[in-house]
């Protein structure tokens, strides 16, 4: 079925929006998700294409950072172990629960990343190392995929706030890492949809192409600016889409 117009420009933008935010402070499904709810899609079918689109962004940036020099991937496997389990348990969850249950569910999420995003700067910080990595990676890598895998915005900013606060990792190094373990659990999380059917092909390749530009942007813009300049605006798209899904949930619900 073609789409009109006026919706392949909504979803570009909108995904090309995510894919830059997303790079450089994470959070960029606030914008995807809620876009392809607004399309009237169900919820598990728009979290599954939502995965589709927000691989070609990880994909993107993971290939920048490793192409600059900047990855040494053997040094991530327990996180990356950790991200695949987790990841599976919470697409699973979310393939089972009814859509009448899952759309409240997102909206309280949305409405708590919308939060996190307020209160970020004053989270992230760089400091001393809290908890041996091992034991990081095997706690987080499972707890992150697992969120991610059931729901995913915002998931970025969370490895953010982790990697600086408990590893003392440099925003730049905890940017570069995080980027690893999205895309891992995005392409786990992704095959699952896959198996369940809940991926809507044509609408998460157009989205994949303006997630894949903007990634590519925002990988360069790490490196200068950080996420100064991307934090006003997602504070603002985010609760402008949420304001929108609240309209659409209530009439929806008349």
């Amino acid at each position: 079925m073609a789409l009109p117009i006026w919706l392949v420009g909504f979803l570009l933008v909108s995904a090309f929006l995510s894919g830059l935010m997303d790079t450089i402070a994470g959070g960029g499904g606030i914008i995807t998700v809620p876009a392809l709810l607004l399309t009237g899609m169900p919820p598990a079918l728009a979290l599954g294409t939502n995965k589709l689109q927000a691989s070609f962004g990880t994909f993107s940036v993971v290939l920048h950072f490793r192409h600059a020099g900047y990855l040494k991937l053997r040094t991530l496997y327990p996180g990356i172990l950790s991200c695949l389990v987790g990841a599976s348990l919470g697409t699973i969850l979310v393939v089972l629960l009814p859509p009448n249950h899952l759309k409240p569910i997102v909206i309280v999420l949305l409405a708590g990343v919308i939060l996190y995003g307020f209160l970020a700067k004053n989270l992230v910080s760089r400091s001393r190392a809290r908890m041996p990595k091992v034991f990081f990676y095997l706690l987080f890598g499972f707890g992150l995929g697992f969120y991610d895998g059931f729901f995913g915005p915002g998931t970025g900013s969370f490895w953010l706030v982790a990697l600086t606060f408990l590893l003392g990792y440099s925003i730049k190094q905890a940017t570069i890492e995080a980027k690893v373990y999205n895309f891992v659990s995005n392409i786990i999380s992704l095959v699952w949809f896959l198996v369940a059917g809940h991926v809507a092909f044509m609408v998460g390749i157009i989205m994949g192409v303006g997630q894949y530009i903007g990634a590519w942007c925002g990988a360069k813009l790490v490196m200068k600016k950080g996420a100064g300049v991307i934090m006003p605006v997602f504070r603002g798209v985010a609760i402008l889409m949420f304001l929108m899904l609240i309209g659409q949930y209530w009439m929806t619900a008349l």
